[in-house]
């Protein structure tokens, strides 16, 4: 059958109700929640200068260290979004839908010890949390380091020295995974797909660094390496990124509705003006035909 029309049939399968989605801040989007934020960080922070650290660069939101992507979640939750789990960004390699080279991306906190002998600064901030997580019958050690994500988080204002503290939200998910304890190589294919981290680092192309003490940040970093080193709390540059992420409250199948609405829109409005310019050149070629005679 030769026919250039198109056949127009419907899904022979079930839209599901709830399709996650991730991307980074960008576009006008992104520009309205760095406002937002911004706004939030000088009303209920008094403009701590360790959350004023992003900025609005090349159509994106650039920067980022553990303080303002907890800030950030609480901007964001308006909009029925969230900042990306380390689970979050490596489902989002393993599908190839976001490009993460070359960025990093803070996800989580490491708590190993309390008093953070490596980095005194950081002490403060170890002890409010532990006492927290001991409440929830969590324990943690050199040996069994926890991970906290920063989706579980709230700050409060503090007197340390960076002014800011974290609080475990109702909520807050964390949990023990002894590879925190040791340098390594691993794979992609070595991540366990709950958490976000490998289950071994026994070799492969991608590396983890660890240390073994006090409090520190947890990000996935330029060629895809996982830091649970860093001990510095605020340092953040133009290479960080805050990823967010669709909740329940994003809608399959109105977004599918509206992406079709506009594909079809955008061709008819093609197609017209095609016919407008066939029109217009048809229109020309009888005037000069009739010129003719």
């Amino acid at each position: 059958m030769e026919t250039k029309a198109r056949f127009r049939g419907k899904p022979l399968i079930e839209i599901p109700s709830i399709v996650p989605q991730i991307g980074y801040l960008e576009g006008d989007f992104g520009s309205q929640f760095l406002k937002e934020y911004n706004a939030l960080a000088k009303s209920d922070y008094n403009g701590n200068r360790n959350l004023s650290v992003l900025n609005y660069s090349d159509g994106i939101v650039k920067g980022s260290n553990p303080f303002a992507v907890v800030l950030a979640n609480q901007v964001l939750r308006q909009q029925n979004l969230r900042t990306a789990t380390q689970a979050d960004l490596e489902k989002a390699l393993k599908l190839g839908v976001l490009n993460l080279r070359g960025t990093y991306e803070d996800t989580g906190l490491v708590l190993r010890t309390e008093e953070d002998t490596d980095y005194r600064t950081n002490t403060p901030v170890a002890k409010h949390l532990a006492s927290q997580l001991r409440e929830r019958g969590a324990t943690f050690s050199p040996e069994n380091p926890l991970v906290v994500p920063l989706t579980g988080l709230q700050l409060e204002k503090s007197d340390n020295n960076y002014g800011l503290v974290f609080k475990l939200e109702d909520d807050a998910g964390f949990y023990n995974t002894p590879i925190l304890t040791q340098d390594g190589q691993f794979s992609s294919e070595d991540i366990d797909e709950q958490i976000g981290l490998p289950v071994k680092a026994e070799g492969g192309n991608r590396t983890l660094y660890v240390r073994n003490s006090g409090l520190s940040r947890l990000y996935l970093f330029n060629d895809l390496d996982v830091y649970s080193y860093d001990r510095d709390l605020v340092n953040s540059n133009s290479v960080g990124r805050v990823v967010a992420v669709s909740t329940e409250g994003a809608n399959a199948r109105e977004n599918l509705e509206s992406e079709l609405f506009s594909e079809i829109t955008e061709k008819y409005n093609a197609e017209f003006e095609s016919l407008n310019s066939r029109k217009a050149e048809a229109e020309k070629a009888v005037r000069e035909i009739m010129s003719r005679k």
